[in-house]
């Protein structure tokens, strides 16, 4: 089955204060939807956001398709389901952006619940008595049996779900209440107190103690390697590492070829599970013919920093007969810490040769192994 996330974050969000938004607004260094989107790093994602928000949504995005919203909740929906349609998903996550503490193990109950059920969702029991008020006086008592609070991500089969929002006149408080019209089934499981929905000034002070309690509790490292080739071709010196090392022969590829800064790059990315420098910076596309390969650098290690992650060791090793990496392997690593903002000792540059085996023994190119270390801050 393939799975895809929307996010949807395209409301305004007034009750909660603050010159923007409450998606947008930052709670742990980072923006509210921020958060919701790396809850589901690993999927297809969709974020829908009011046009107004184009230019925050480019900062967090990431690799998640950004579409805008319409002028309800509902027909944001809907315009993120319609993106997604005919590309052969089977499941879809609807979820809040203003949620940004949801755990990885609401999501796997609701994921499993969908292997019986056309849909299903978190909740949580009602334990507190219900009032009715006016005026700011008590007006009456409601029965609490049998009332649930709702959360998201609320998961569904994706063509049924497409269906019922394609037949949905109106707004709907939320997706259950879409399906629930169209006669589909939702099976409701278990949800956590800590899943809350950011609606109120006071929430993003509970919503910050339960990320640094979560932290606490456990600490995020991820590693990941990197390896890059590039052949050697008519030119004078090669870039390694951010620095032109003289040479009699250049590199050859589609931007300046620096073997070394690409391998980090893909370490990095690898530690996230955001793919490759390919993809972010396609080889197909002009507009990278030439380009310094420390936009690519930069691009990894500030998306390492959105993702709520310190790079807190980068190593790389360069493997060639020719040119000679020791007498500059310090600049090397001062610039890579400059691009990737990071101290000095946490970058190591070193080289070794082949024995003059293969085709770097044969100095027909230099090849490249990093590894990357990240910790989530």
């Amino acid at each position: 089955m393939t799975t895809a996330a929307i996010i949807v974050a395209a409301g305004r969000g007034t009750r909660a204060g603050g010159e923007v938004p409450k998606q947008w607004q930052m709670l742990a260094g980072r923006p509210v939807v921020a958060h919701a989107l790396a809850a589901f790093v690993g999927l297809r994602r969709v974020l829908v956001i009011h046009p107004d928000d184009a230019a925050r949504a480019a900062a967090v995005a990431g690799d998640a398709l950004v579409v805008h919203g319409g002028a309800s909740r509902a027909a944001s929906v809907r315009a993120a389901l319609e993106a997604l349609a005919g590309q052969g998903v089977t499941r879809v996550l609807i979820h809040d952006g203003a949620r940004p503490l949801v755990s990885d193990a609401v999501i796997g109950r609701v994921l499993a619940a969908l292997e019986r059920a056309a849909g299903a969702a978190p909740s949580v029991t009602v334990t507190d008595a219900l009032w009715t008020g006016a005026a700011g006086l008590v007006t009456g008592t409601r029965d609490r049996s049998g009332l649930y609070r709702a959360q998201t991500p609320q998961g569904f089969r994706f063509e049924p779900i497409l269906a019922a929002h394609r037949a949905f006149l109106g707004d709907a408080a939320d997706d259950v209440e879409v399906a629930r019209a169209a006669g589909l089934d939702v099976v409701m499981v278990e949800g956590e107190e800590e899943n809350l929905k950011v609606t109120f000034p006071g929430d993003f002070a509970r919503a910050e103690q339960a990320l640094r309690a979560r932290k606490e509790m456990a600490m995020d490292v991820r590693m990941g390697n990197g390896f890059d080739v590039h052949a050697f071709c008519e030119g004078e010196g090669v870039w390694l590492c951010g620095i032109k090392v003289p040479h009699g022969k250049a590199l050859l590829g589609h931007s300046d070829a620096d073997v070394g800064m690409h391998a980090l790059t893909d370490a990095i990315y690898g530690a996230m599970a955001e793919g490759d420098i390919g993809q972010h910076f396609p080889p197909t596309d002009p507009q990278w013919k030439g380009a310094a390969s420390r936009i690519f650098l930069q691009h990894a290690a500030d998306l390492a920093r959105l993702r709520g992650y310190t790079i807190t060791s980068a190593d790389v090793t360069l493997i060639c007969e020719r040119p000679k990496v020791g007498p500059h392997a310090v600049a090397m690593r001062e610039a890579l810490a400059a691009i990737m903002g990071i101290a000095l000792g946490r970058v190591s540059v070193k080289a070794t040769t082949s024995e003059k085996l293969g085709f770097t023994g044969r100095e027909e190119g230099i090849a490249a192994l990093a590894t990357a270390v990240l910790v989530a801050l």
